[in-house]
């Protein structure tokens, strides 16, 4: 071997070692951490100590204190400079569900002796109408509290050649169902039909002048509920009105008398 290439070995050789030891050292290198220890300007908020339930009376041991930072302190939370709010809200009772750890607000509950539950959940300016159902009125008894419907009347009409016949119309599209029976929330959270499909009653969540033709429409004829898609709800604006009881002339009943018509009643 040339003395050349035996000088050329040894430098690779030498260059390989120290780069391995370089590598090593690199690697073994502890990196140093640096802690820096940031102080919050917190303040402690009433929350929810467990689940409540929609319509749960809550007491005193359902709340606890909990640390919350001061920036993201929200109008309504309850803080520790009013604890004694903690002993007020006692004996409420809940609008909405609340989960562990909620903060509580005076909106998520109402005192006894202020309303009932279904008038605690109820939008300001709506009103609770209540129909007749059946299973087979009721999509066989799948609808449950806080599903949309559509409200369908089916009624008899006389034709002109005094044949009976019936017609269906949709009387409002994509309403709130408040209640099912007396069942005004799935049990647990569950979507369960069992307790649902022997009630006879929806109440429903209508404005003032729906829950006018609700009470016209119920002494018509026969009330069918269509239930909504989920992915429908924001497709269409809620609370819609039909047409079908929404006229004059549909809305109304003329008094004969010796076969002049004297007078319309309606409900507008």
């Amino acid at each position: 071997m040339k003395r050349a290439q035996v000088i050329g070995i040894l430098v690779a050789s030498v260059a390989g070692i120290a780069a391995f030891g370089l590598m090593k050292g690199m690697v073994s290198q502890k990196q140093e951490t640096k802690t820096r220890e940031v102080v919050v300007d917190s303040t402690e908020v009433l929350v929810a100590r467990k689940d409540i339930g929609l319509g749960e009376i809550v007491a005193e041991q359902d709340f606890t204190w909990q640390k919350w930072p001061k920036d993201g302190v929200r109008p309504g939370m309850i803080t520790a400079a009013r604890s004694s709010q903690m002993h007020e809200l006692a004996g409420s009772i809940a609008r909405s569900p609340l989960i562990a750890g909620e903060p509580i607000t005076v909106q998520k509950l109402i005192k006894a002796g202020q309303g009932g539950v279904v008038a605690a959940i109820l939008p300001t300016g709506m009103r609770a109408v209540s129909t007749r159902i059946e299973p087979r009125t009721a999509v066989g008894g799948l609808i449950l509290p806080n599903d949309h419907v559509d409200v369908i009347l089916i009624r008899s009409i006389r034709s002109r050649t005094g044949k009976e016949d019936y017609v269906a119309d949709t009387l409002f599209r994509n309403v709130r169902v408040l209640a099912i029976g007396q069942q005004i929330e799935t049990a647990n959270g569950k979507k369960s039909a069992d307790s649902a499909s022997s009630t006879t009653t929806a109440t429903l969540e209508l404005t003032p002048r729906q829950a006018e033709l609700m009470a016209l429409a119920n002494s018509m004829g026969e009330i069918t509920l269509s239930l909504r898609s989920v992915a429908d709800l924001n497709s269409e604006g809620q609370n819609q009105t039909g047409n079908a009881l929404n006229r004059e002339e549909t809305n109304s009943v003329s008094v004969l008398r010796y076969g002049a018509k004297s007078r319309a009643y309606g409900v507008n």
